[in-house]
């Protein structure tokens, strides 16, 4: 009979998460992993699968939260209000530190989509199900083309991040932030 698992698997994937998110895929070894997580190498191959598999499911538990903190963000506010305090957020995380790693989603978009087609899946996965955030608070709102403006919003905010690891300024990072919330007033133009 196998023995359970003495370990929680999600505080493992969360710990994973943080290093892939911090090392990306490359340069995270499996000694890494291991050091992270407490676990031994056959402990997180029979709970994950390889590095690969490991690596994605932690890619869709940051999707996760992505789209959890968004819609908390925007939950019961009009959008303009909401986008504000969203973007607020993520400026300070930038500026504070943490957030100068850039954005889970799109430092998988630019090291790994463009040769692994799984992860260039997960990938425009993870950023439908950003849109998909967004859209659902534009709906509640009477601006036009909805969808369009999610797309947009979702770009603007990949932009912000990646903006962010070079360029930590804050000021620099409210215009931009400004630029893309002044976008709700020129609907229908």
């Amino acid at each position: 009979m196998a023995r359970p698992r003495e370990f929680d698997a999600d505080q493992v994937l969360e710990r994973a998460t943080r290093v892939f998110w911090a090392r990306g895929f490359e340069h995270t070894s499996l000694d890494d992993l291991c050091e992270a997580t407490g676990l031994n190498r056959s402990s997180l191959y029979a709970a994950f699968g390889d590095k690969r598999a490991l690596y994605l499911s932690a890619l869709a538990r940051y999707e996760d939260g992505s789209a959890a903190r968004i819609a908390a963000a925007l939950a019961g506010k009009p959008i303009r209000e909401g986008l504000e305090e969203f973007l607020d957020g993520l400026i300070d995380s930038i500026v504070a530190g943490p957030g100068r790693r850039g954005c889970f989603i799109g430092n998988c978009a630019a090291e790994m989509a463009r040769l692994d087609r799984t992860a260039a899946t997960r990938v425009k996965k993870s950023l439908e199900r950003i849109e998909q955030t967004f859209l659902a608070a534009l709906g509640r709102s009477d601006l036009p083309n909805p969808r369009a403006l999610a797309r947009f919003i979702t770009a603007g905010v990949q932009g912000l991040r990646l903006y962010g690891k070079a360029n930590p300024d804050r000021k620099a990072l409210e215009d931009v932030a400004a630029t893309l919330v002044q976008c709700l007033d020129h609907q229908g133009d």
